[in-house]
């Protein structure tokens, strides 16, 4: 990870209407150089959103096609070449995507939605290198990852390091909580370790409607006003839980990148548009109610099963019936 003084760009936002958010974007990442100082012509960039679930659109559990859209837009006009990638915990990503109301920027852009791919990769951390990761996200040239401000009944608050997650290839998540989900503190290591692998160029944040309460899907919709930015996923997530005034020993992905030394403390980062403590809020909802991490093989085979039937039976079976 990066070594100097890490920067994070937080604004004011409040609108997904199309010129308003390009113009947000473009205010959010003008301090760090632009689009351009991320993406270079010629550029493959994997697109990174949460595309955690087609079965409710409207509570703001997913990533918005809006903020896809508007930076897809961003990436072309740089000359790169942005394609779509996730691996929901149910269903394909493309179907995710189009229960989401992705389907016009897909098409309007011809934006490639790609499923993802096991490769195991070398990890400074011997405690998981068996862990894969999508070889789609590792060979890309650039990767930006595009989280939801988000609670979570398993881990507090998901924001940019949880999200990347999704680029552990299929139920090779749910093995994972089995696995390592006995013990919060290794599994919230394994994230870790997973983000730093992955290391995105850049990580923007919608916060500009969160979901509170009982998420990852289970809360409901929370306007914030707020976008973020910043090279350094771990410092990003610092800043948001300053804002969500959520002690940051308490989000178990927090708490393991500051022992591991990789998360800054908020006093070394430096804040290049707004500082946190001028967009703090004293009533974001976390979760009423906790869930254990670890997934016992029953719910794994279950688990596997609901995938599978929704990624190969009830997504075929919608797209014929629109057809």
């Amino acid at each position: 990870m990066q070594t100097q003084t890490p920067s994070v760009s937080l604004i004011r936002a409040t609108s997904y209407q199309v010129e308003a958010l390009r113009e947000s974007l473009e205010t959010l990442l003008e301090p760090l150089g632009g689009i351009t100082a991320f993406v270079k012509s010629g550029d493959r960039v994997l697109l990174k959103p949460n595309l955690l679930t087609g079965s409710r659109p409207t509570a703001e559990c997913t990533t918005r096609p809006e903020m896809v859209y508007a930076v897809a837009i961003m990436v072309i006009e740089a000359g790169g070449k942005p394609f779509l990638g996730d691996s929901p915990a149910f269903g394909s990503a493309k179907g995710v995507a189009l229960a989401n109301g992705y389907e016009r920027i897909l098409e309007e852009l011809n934006l490639p939605v790609i499923e993802f791919h096991g490769k195991r990769y070398e990890i400074v951390n011997d405690k998981f290198n068996h862990l894969l990761l999508s070889k789609e996200t590792m060979e890309a040239d650039v990767v930006i990852n595009l989280p939801k401000v988000k609670s979570h009944a398993q881990l507090v608050l998901t924001l940019g390091v949880k999200n990347l997650f999704g680029c552990v290839p299929g139920k090779m998540k749910a093995w994972w909580h089995m696995e390592a989900g006995k013990d919060a503190n290794r599994f919230a290591e394994m994230l870790v370790e997973t983000a730093k692998a992955i290391n995105p160029n850049l990580t923007i944040i919608d916060g500009i409607i969160g979901h509170e309460g009982n998420g990852p899907s289970g809360g409901e919709p929370r306007p914030l006003g707020i976008l973020g930015c910043s090279t350094d996923v771990f410092a990003l997530d610092r800043a948001i839980v300053e804002i969500l005034n959520v002690p940051p020993e308490q989000v178990p992905t927090l708490a393991a990148s500051m022992r591991l030394g990789i998360c800054p403390e908020l006093n070394a980062i430096e804040f290049v548009s707004l500082h946190p403590d001028l967009l703090q809020i004293d009533d974001w909802q976390l979760p009423s109610k906790y869930m254990p991490i670890d997934f016992g093989m029953p719910r794994v085979i279950k688990s596997t099963f609901k995938h599978l039937y929704i990624r190969f039976i009830k997504e075929k079976m919608s797209a014929h019936s629109e057809n």
